[in-house]
């Protein structure tokens, strides 16, 4: 069976996001996904818990700061720390079970780990939906990804419910799970899929945020 996925989606939980539990799901639901990632910034418990309170299949998940740049680390099991370097991150991630994906590795004004992806990583995120500029991070990601001979997914990085969906991965299970995905991304299961969020929606992002910070 197919999962269609968003790997790579921040709640209220970090604290640059709008988007909370129940947003998560309705925006998901929304567009046509039957699975997302919950990926906080150097934040684990979060994603557990929202994946507990709901039926909507969660994939736990974070974003680690790493020295190099960002990673976000899948179905990890304890709190992978941040400042370490991309190689040393990577093999918490292992350790603790999980999938180590470069994220936005070529994007201008995002921690993008440029030339330290390396071949011990499981998967580089070719599309991540709010890149800039997009269509050269997509050209660089995919040559880098067939390079290292590694797997390939897509996410939005959204920060905003609307925005959720526009990127996302395309995954050949046996059946629904944290473990068979996990598994999947590893084998190379998997296709990425999307298109940049609208200038529009980043722009009410932005305004939604300001407001926030206002009332606060």
């Amino acid at each position: 069976m197919q999962i269609k996925a968003d790997l790579h989606v921040h709640t209220t939980y970090s604290n640059d996001s709008l988007i909370t539990p129940k947003d998560l799901i309705y925006y998901s639901k929304k567009s046509g996904l039957n699975a997302v990632a919950v990926t906080d910034h150097n934040y684990l418990d979060g994603a557990y818990k929202i994946a507990k309170e709901t039926d909507f299949l969660i994939i736990p998940g974070m974003e680690v700061s790493s020295s190099d740049g960002h990673i976000v680390a899948l179905n990890v099991k304890e709190l992978i720390p941040s400042g370490l370097s991309a190689a040393e991150t990577v093999e918490r991630i292992h350790n603790s079970g999980g999938v180590a994906i470069a994220c936005h590795p070529f994007v201008l004004f995002k921690s993008g780990l440029k030339e330290s992806v390396c071949g011990t990583f499981d998967a580089i995120e070719i599309i991540n939906a709010r890149a800039f500029p997009f269509k050269r991070s997509v050209k660089k990601a995919s040559q880098t990804a067939e390079h290292l001979n590694l797997s390939r997914v897509g996410g939005t990085d959204a920060h905003y419910g609307p925005q959720i969906g526009y990127g996302y991965t395309v995954i050949e299970v046996d059946e629904p799970s944290v473990e068979s995905i996990a598994k999947a991304i590893v084998k190379g299961d998997c296709q990425a899929v999307g298109r940049a969020v609208p200038f529009n929606l980043n722009l009410m992002y932005e305004f939604q945020k300001l407001k926030r910070m206002r009332e606060k």
